[in-house]
């Protein structure tokens, strides 16, 4: 299998399954509103939101995404597609999310993950693409211009600018 290049990891975060305004008033909400951008975004079909949700859910019930720094980075398996399929969503306020440091969780990254090897998906690089995404939750420059960003498109465009040379 090809390795792919981190040139295209921002590619697997679509504009319009991204969100600059997540209005949820807590974790639970906010994960089915991000699940519902995957949906909104045509990165998901509507009829596996709710398993989806459900892994989610059981994901934070083993232990919190909350990195820390206002970073939540929920990360699942999923099964039945043939690429990663992310997106980064944005809570202006910030939400209790049970992080590490105990900080509101203000940026959500969401990473799912086919179970097996397919020819689209390289587990050596998805393991290179979360080093780069956690890379990302401690640069102070990044987490304040994706808080500043007024479309969903300057999310992508925030992430391609953040790619390794």
């Amino acid at each position: 299998m090809a390795k792919v290049s981190s040139v295209d990891w921002y590619k697997r975060f679509r504009a319009g399954s991204c969100s600059i305004g997540l209005k949820a008033d807590e974790k639970g909400d906010a994960l089915l509103e991000v699940a519902a951008n995957l949906v909104k975004g045509k990165a998901l079909e509507k009829e596996r939101e709710e398993e989806l949700v459900k892994k989610l859910q059981q994901r934070e019930a083993r232990a919190t995404t909350g990195v820390g720094m206002g970073v939540a980075i929920s990360h699942v398996p999923f099964p039945n597609i043939e690429t990663a399929l992310c997106s980064l969503s944005v809570h202006q306020d910030g939400l209790e999310w049970s992080a590490v440091d105990g900080a509101p969780v203000h940026l959500v990254f969401l990473v799912l993950r086919p179970e097996l090897s397919t020819p689209q998906y390289d587990p050596e690089d998805h393991t290179e693409m979360m080093r780069w995404i956690a890379t990302l939750a401690r640069d102070n420059d990044f987490r304040a211009f994706a808080l500043q960003a007024t479309k969903r498109s300057e999310l992508v465009e925030l992430l391609k600018e953040k790619l390794p040379n």
